[in-house]
């Protein structure tokens, strides 16, 4: 195989993730044109269509589809070989990527990686904050974070968080004009501020369970949001009962902008937790990431 072959076959791995030819131009650093024509003259050596284009959309043929999954995990392991090179330096240095939430970057893994990046100035992170189930192995994501309950079982979960529950919570101007539920059943009636997921498309349905008894209530309202934290700014403007993190919402409790419903239908769940493949070595900068989040209690 050629030199350049090596360097158009990740091109090819770059199109066929990002499934855009103009987001994977800008990844790596070269014009649409070129990277479209260094695509067709890869197609013409193999004698194989890789790729489906139309005009809004790029996807994997058949023949593109095996390719692509035969090839990500020999570059991971050329990846990961390259990164245990970082052992040999004298401070541990290299980019993590992790996915996360709003509200996980908030409360848990920004006020704990500071000190860190302040340790280890050659150690760069980048956070992308969402509210999608994303697949770290394809989106070649380091780690991701979620709760304990939704981490996959082919992965190392390291537990970053205490745990938390999820809260109703409205202004008490919301509630000088519509009646306090004082079952999760009455939410259908009253204005939510909503939560729409990225993963699915869909809106959350708020979850509850009180002695045993689950309920997954769907609410309606004026506003939906695809993060949590605008939704804390809506509830305290008086928009509609919002069921957001208690952690972001306690001091607005106590100081009696909020007023906190259904509070005994509210039962906490397992933290957060930090996690990334189980069979990818463990670089130095990642160490320093999952010893800087892991939680002590």
């Amino acid at each position: 195989m050629q030199r350049e072959d090596l360097k158009d076959l990740m091109w090819f791995l770059t199109v066929a993730r990002e499934r855009s030819f103009t987001r994977a131009a800008a990844e790596l650093g070269t014009s649409q044109s070129t990277l479209s024509h260094t695509i067709k003259q890869l197609e013409a050596r193999l004698g194989v269509r890789l790729l489906t284009r139309t005009t809004r959309s790029v996807a994997p043929t058949e023949a593109g589809e095996r390719l692509y999954q035969s090839l990500v995990p020999r570059f991971e392991g050329i990846e990961s070989d390259l990164s245990s090179l970082v052992a040999f330096r004298d401070r541990p240095a290299g980019t993590v990527r992790i996915t996360l939430s709003d509200h996980a970057l908030r409360m848990i893994v920004w006020p704990k990686l500071q000190p860190a990046l302040r340790d280890y100035p050659d150690l760069r992170v980048e956070l992308y904050s969402d509210n999608g189930m994303r697949n770290i192995v394809e989106e070649r994501f380091d780690a991701g974070v979620r709760l304990g309950e939704s981490v996959d079982k082919d992965m190392i979960a390291v537990r970053i968080g205490p745990d938390w529950r999820l809260v109703a919570v409205a202004s008490p101007d919301y509630f000088s004009r519509r009646p306090v539920p004082k079952t999760p059943q009455d939410l259908v009636a009253h204005d939510c501020i909503c939560l729409r997921q990225a993963t699915f498309g869909g809106l959350y349905a708020w979850e509850f369970e009180k002695k045993g008894r689950e309920l997954r209530v769907r609410v309606e309202g004026q506003l939906t949001f695809n993060t949590t934290l605008p939704m804390v700014d809506a509830a305290l403007a008086g928009y509609g009962i919002a069921y957001v993190p208690e952690d972001l919402v306690s001091r607005h409790v106590a100081e009696g902008r909020l007023r906190l419903v259904l509070d005994d239908w509210s039962l906490p769940f397992p933290g957060y937790h930090l996690y990334y493949p189980s069979r990818r070595q463990l670089s130095p900068a990642m160490a320093v990431i999952v010893a800087a989040l892991r939680h002590r209690s």
